[in-house]
């Protein structure tokens, strides 16, 4: 399915009203655990290197830092969005790296994330989430489900080669775009020298105008750098820190952020895809990290977390998220009570 270029009808994810005390999603509806598709899929992922209560199921660690958006009211023109407008809107940036396991050393997990919380003018957050690959390596959640399961398998030896062949083939056609990218990574030199991609697609939306499908990208200003091999080998388990830590005590990290307008025949619904190169990118804002800070308790990076004049597209791996972000949440924030209990 492509989504066409259509009058905006729908409504926002955020048009009810989210209590900042409370846990801090998309709408209003999450009340319980989540769906047995979304329990389970946290299950596996707690299956692939045990569970560190306390501790994100994904991206489990990273740092946080302050930082402000300054927006150049380029977006406008698509969005009612507060935080798109010519303004400046406070932020926080969590920066990770991809492993379920928060011990693993920055080199070994090769992907990286940048998930920026913005704090809206009415109290309320919007978030975007984004990794150095452009694309996902799963189409929907069941096989979503279907890789992960296969992968814990792999990782017990509980797999046999006609299994793993055959798992091969069954997913490789919308798998092969983000292992190709992801064997083309290089340990970057800091956090802030390498471009993040928001992988999936949203809509902008304005009053009475036509909902514009976009993507997210942020580049960084001080361009893209990487370690030689000889340099990965003399990096400390949490480089990646160290340097950010480094790099602020003498001047901020800045990104650009991007939106890649889609056209009608793109597809919105498929975050496996990348679209085309001559799309139009445009500047919107720019994002100035100044130094480190505490994680807030009730931080949840979830990307379905969007202001008005937003909207989640027909991506069903984005929905997706918008439940097993909760169940994550949910459960480390049952440890750290039973922690505090104890």
């Amino acid at each position: 399915m492509k989504l066409p270029l259509s009058k905006h009808t729908t409504t926002s994810a955020t048009d009810q009203p989210v209590d900042p005390s409370q846990s801090r999603f998309a709408d209003a509806h999450h009340t319980g655990h989540g769906d047995q598709l979304s329990v389970r899929a946290v299950d596996e992922l707690e299956q692939l290197s045990g569970i560190h209560p306390g501790y994100r199921r994904a991206h489990a660690s990273g740092q946080c830092y302050r930082a402000v958006f300054a927006a150049n009211g380029e977006a406008a023109a698509w969005t009612d969005a507060l935080h798109l407008q010519q303004m400046e809107t406070e932020a926080i940036v969590r920066f990770s790296g991809s492993s379920t396991n928060p011990v693993f050393a920055d080199l070994q997990s090769p992907a990286k994330g940048m998930a920026v919380r913005f704090a809206l003018p009415d109290g309320q957050y919007s978030c975007l989430v984004g990794v150095t690959v452009p694309v996902f390596f799963a189409r929907t959640p069941a096989s979503f489900m279907d890789m992960i399961t296969f992968a814990r398998k792999v990782r017990a030896g509980q797999a046999s080669w006609t299994e793993i062949l055959a798992e091969m083939a069954q997913h490789f056609g919308e798998a092969k775009d983000s292992l190709r990218y992801l064997q083309k990574l290089r340990p970057p030199r800091s956090y802030a020298t390498v471009p993040y991609y928001c992988i999936h697609a949203y809509l902008l939306t304005r009053a009475e105008q036509t909902a514009q499908p976009v993507r997210f990208e942020w580049e960084p200003q001080a361009g893209a750098e990487h370690l030689s091999v000889n340099e990965a080998r003399q990096q400390d388990d949490d480089y990646l820190e160290q340097e950010m830590e480094q790099r602020l005590h003498q001047h901020p990290a800045v990104f650009t952020l991007y939106i890649v307008l889609g056209e009608p025949d793109d597809p919105t619904e498929d975050p496996t895809v990348v679209w085309p190169k001559q799309r139009q990118r445009i500047a919107i804002g720019q994002l100035t990290i100044t130094g480190q800070t505490e994680e807030p308790d009730d931080l949840v990076m979830d990307p379905t977390m969007i202001a008005q004049g937003m909207e989640l597209s027909d991506d069903p791996i984005l929905q997706f998220r918008r439940s097993v972000y909760q169940e994550s949440w949910e459960r480390r924030n049952r440890e750290r009570d039973e922690a505090r209990d104890s």
